[in-house]
């Protein structure tokens, strides 16, 4: 094995970049394997699933993140390691790797299970989610052949090797930018997953349109759009005013309260209201509620439960976004567990495109030049936005034919203002694609 085969087993699997960590003698099978003093690993490798797991009388609360891992052999083939997770200890915060030997019969054992500083560990995502892992020891070609790599980026404590095919991937994404910025308006459109152009229609086209035009096509499981990049369109009414718009982070539905026990129907009777338009046998529930503030029309109170704003960490591996009514019941909560899956992968690499939109005849929008580029995020990122109130919960849910068959519009929304984008990245930057 050299480093040059091992790219290209990687990039044979559709990886578009390798994360490289050098292993200290504690990163063991044993011990597990520190993956960063943050989450923003999480947001790198796709999680299948989270759980919570509480405190006990000596263990540390934290949650289990399962990831689809397997180790790649010299030969090139693939040994899956079933077990293979992810530790989050919200209170340091860390992230460890475990269970990575459990199961694999042809996982690195030897190299895993000892107590050998200044090892490599290399691990990337191929085109179908998988995360491939592969380790060598100090004194290999690879090992040595990896030191005389130069200029290489990082991401937390790991070193970035971006393979051939996509080494330009930002370049090539804003130099796309740059040729829909420059067509104009363009027609509503939306791809299907087939790559057919079809009509679209409604209010949120603006995110199908710029998507058409970029290639990119519905997918089955939480990846980046365009070569690594989340693409996310916002609606603005100047292209010089590109920091007072609102911007949808997520859609998660509630995952407990009354909400889920006793039904949406229920929750939108007990603390929705008359449509303000006057529209007949519907009622709402909507508005924006921050963290400490109760609504004025729905009465209810959003918090943070088990967040310590001051150190901007999670105190509690049960933690969760409620919404409380005035005799203190749930009526509707989002555990971190839920809300940690839904921020995961996708809000790496993240590109926010500005829009104008036209509707007279048929609908078209334009795109403006200066995008917003935003690397590196973590979830606990996200909870201090919350807790001060640039990020809150805007919902749009409806109740119509309440009397005859009663129908739900069901739309959960956290929402931000654009200016605030900063706060949740460790790198930014506004960039005029016009310029590049």
């Amino acid at each position: 094995m050299n480093l040059k085969y091992l790219k290209s087993l990687f990039a044979n699997k559709g990886c578009k970049e390798i994360l490289v960590k050098t292993l200290a003698a504690n990163d063991n099978s044993k011990n597990q394997v520190y993956f960063g003093g943050n989450f923003e690993i999480i947001n790198v490798l796709p999680i299948s699933s989270i759980e919570t797991v509480d405190a006990g009388d000596w263990k540390r609360e934290r949650f289990k993140a399962s990831i689809n891992f397997a180790w790649l052999t010299d030969e090139g083939n693939i040994s899956p390691a079933p077990r293979a997770q992810l530790i989050l200890y919200p209170k340091y915060p860390e992230v460890r790797f475990s269970g990575f030997l459990l199961g694999s019969k042809n996982a690195p054992s030897k190299l895993m299970t000892q107590r050998l500083a200044n090892r490599l560990l290399f691990i990337s995502v191929d085109n179908q989610g998988k995360v491939l892992g592969y380790v060598s020891h100090p004194d290999s070609q690879v090992s040595k052949e990896f030191e005389k790599e130069k200029d290489l980026s990082a991401n937390g404590i790991f070193k970035i090797i971006e393979l051939p095919q996509t080494a330009n991937n930002r370049n090539i994404l804003l130099g796309e930018l740059n040729r829909i910025y420059n067509l104009g308006w363009i027609d509503s459109k939306r791809l299907d997953s087939e790559s057919n152009i079809l009509p679209c229609n409604a209010s949120n086209c603006g995110g199908y349109t710029l998507e058409a035009e970029l290639g990119i096509t519905p997918n089955g499981y939480s990846e980046p759009d365009f070569m690594g990049w989340e693409v996310k369109q916002f609606g603005v009414r100047r292209f010089d005013k590109i920091d007072a718009s609102v911007i949808t982070l997520m859609t998660p539905e509630p995952t407990d309260g009354l909400y889920k026990t006793k039904g949406t129907e229920y929750f939108i009777k007990t603390y929705g209201y008359k449509d303000k338009r006057g529209r007949p046998d519907r009622m709402n529930f909507g508005g924006v509620h921050k963290v400490g503030q109760i609504h004025k029309t729905t009465n209810l109170e959003m918090r943070l439960i088990g967040f310590d704003k001051e150190s901007g960490k999670i105190r509690n591996s049960s933690g969760r976004i409620a919404l409380m009514d005035k005799d203190n019941n749930e009526t509707a909560s989002w555990s971190f567990a839920s809300l940690l899956l839904h921020w995961n992968r996708k809000h790496n690499k993240a590109c926010y495109v500005p829009s104008l939109s036209q509707i007279l005849n048929n609908r078209k929008y334009k795109y403006g030049n200066n995008i917003i580029l935003g690397t590196g995020t973590d979830f606990q990122l996200f909870l201090s936005q919350m807790a001060i109130g640039n990020i809150y919960y805007d919902p749009g849910i409806k109740l119509e034919n309440i009397s005859t068959k009663p129908k739900i519009k069901n739309r959960s929304q956290f929402r931000i203002k654009s200016k605030y984008l900063p706060e949740l990245y460790k790198r930014n930057e506004i960039v005029n694609v016009s310029d590049e």
